[in-house]
């Protein structure tokens, strides 16, 4: 018998794993949500719950980047590209993050254009989104702003903070080949690789999607921008 044979593939193992702590993380998830709707609990308590049930959605965000960045790479990233409601994508981007937004007291505003239907994959621009809206909750000093709308035959969907704004190498690598991202040294980052990846792999006929950073010009905070075709 081939000694190979027995060799483990440790990626698949470890893709599978992920995918396991994703699932238990979504549960302990639920279990937060489920203690936070306690009214007696004192407002520490509160607080510790948001701190934990924000923590535990980022692990979500950075495991589903994880495996997405693994199926690309093994050319098993299938994309579903399906009609949705934008407005749909929004909502449920703010209620898995109320508990925090509700905690620290943060505004979040909506500037949808109505009834805004689009044809993309809904797990991984929610899962992107989500990562840059958890990003923004974090550095913003009290409002974030959502905005969605159609503009030249594409879609753009913006998140903006008003906190301190993208450093200037942020603002210089979005416009850098895929190759040339520096993920070993954390100069992008892996959300910000993973939202290139994803915006890139939407595409219609000739028009690809993209991503677009830059600093709110009036109160100088992060804005995030997802164009897609």
């Amino acid at each position: 018998m081939d000694s190979h044979s027995n060799l483990i593939d440790f990626s698949s193992v470890l893709a599978s794993t992920v995918h396991d702590m994703k699932n238990s993380l979504c549960m302990l998830l639920q279990s937060i949500d489920t203690m936070a709707q306690d009214q007696d609990q004192n407002p520490r308590t509160a607080q510790e719950l948001a701190k934990i049930h924000y923590e535990a959605s980022r692990l979500i965000t950075n495991l589903l980047q994880m495996l997405s960045l693994f199926r690309f790479e093994k050319d098993q990233l299938p994309l579903m590209i399906e009609e949705h409601y934008v407005e749909d994508l929004v909502d449920e981007l703010v209620e898995k993050n109320l508990l925090y937004i509700e905690n620290k007291s943060i505004k979040v505003e909506l500037n949808l254009e109505e009834n805004i239907v689009w044809f993309f994959d809904d797990g991984l621009v929610g899962n992107l989104l989500n990562d840059i809206f958890v990003n923004a909750l974090r550095y913003t000093k009290d409002t974030i702003t959502i905005t969605a709308k159609v503009i030249d035959e594409h879609l753009e969907i913006k998140i903006t903070d008003n906190g301190s704004g993208y450093p200037q190498h942020m603002l210089c690598d979005t416009e850098l080949p895929m190759q040339e991202f520096d993920i070993d040294n954390n100069r992008t980052g892996l959300g910000l690789f993973f939202a290139r990846m994803i915006a890139n792999a939407h595409t219609n006929k000739d028009k690809v999607g993209y991503i677009k950073l830059s600093n709110d010009e009036q109160f100088g905070g992060s804005v995030f921008t997802l164009v897609l075709p």
